[in-house]
């Protein structure tokens, strides 16, 4: 059974648990704003010497994460903490792929995710020996059938997924992610190597995890609460963020069963 933090706060819990990998976008900031409390119950974990990793599915490196909130007003200590699944798909990409030519599916500002490996970017999709999939290009970041025609007759070829999330919501708007992608291309035949949430290499790069009790934060059901579920962590889901209109319609036992997914506990928002 769930238990709702609502009115006690994750301060209730907090004492149970020596590592908190918390999501950042939809838990921290809605791609617009940084949420107030969520920035206090970072600083109150700090206080009470307990150790955290912001652990994100964003396609970027760290560093640009960091640049990012830093731009939102998140103090420069708990930026130090950032993890992102770009990090971890560069790290790979650096050991295995490193003269191998790939075509870039994406938005050209994820370009700092592979600048040290732009001698390998080609422009003509049949000279790729893999694609390298952040997201989606600006002109048909709706259209999941351009990529399905795009793709089709390149099935040989291996897809490299450094966002597994399908949606995210910038403000009031939804938006597809890399995921999306990544899916249609599985559905059509292809196959893919996912790097972030629920798949274990992020979680083991971005921080030591043996020995410790650990609870993972998030809103997303496929993602942060899926991938606790699979590393034997506890959960905690943030219910105001993207399955907000599923819960308010059907209830937490009913979506997350629908997900299949174990959720311990959940709060609306992240507040100590």
């Amino acid at each position: 059974m769930t238990k709702n933090l609502d009115s006690q706060g994750l301060r209730s819990i907090a004492k149970d648990y020596d590592l908190f990998f918390i999501d950042i976008w939809g838990v921290i900031h809605n791609g617009i704003n940084l949420y107030g409390q969520a920035i206090e119950t970072l600083e109150e974990i700090k206080k009470a010497k307990k150790d955290y990793v912001l652990l994100t599915n964003a396609p970027r490196p760290n560093s640009t994460v960091r640049n990012f909130l830093n731009k939102m007003g998140m103090n420069k200590d708990i930026q130090k903490k950032v993890y992102t699944s770009g990090e971890a798909a560069l790290n790979y990409l650096k050991k295995n792929h490193l003269n191998d030519i790939f075509y870039h599916i994406g938005p050209p500002r994820d370009f700092d995710l592979f600048i040290d490996l732009k001698k390998q970017k080609t422009e003509n999709i049949k000279d790729c020996t893999f694609f390298l999939c952040t997201g989606l290009f600006e002109d048909y970041n709706d259209n999941l059938n351009y990529y399905k025609d795009l793709l089709k007759n390149f099935i040989s070829k291996k897809m490299i997924c450094t966002n597994p999330d399908l949606i995210v919501d910038r403000g009031n708007i939804r938006e597809l992610c890399a995921g999306s992608v990544a899916m249609l291309f599985e559905k059509i035949g292809g196959n893919v190597i996912y790097f972030g949430k629920p798949f274990p290499e992020v979680y083991k790069q971005s921080v030591e995890t043996s020995k410790k009790r650990i609870l993972c934060i998030g809103d997303n059901l496929n993602t942060d609460i899926k991938g606790a579920n699979l590393q034997n962590y506890h959960s905690l889901l943030i219910t105001n963020g993207i399955h907000k209109q599923e819960i308010a319609n059907d209830g937490i036992k009913k979506v997350s069963r629908k997900y299949e997914a174990l959720v311990n506990f959940m709060q609306s928002e992240l507040k100590w």
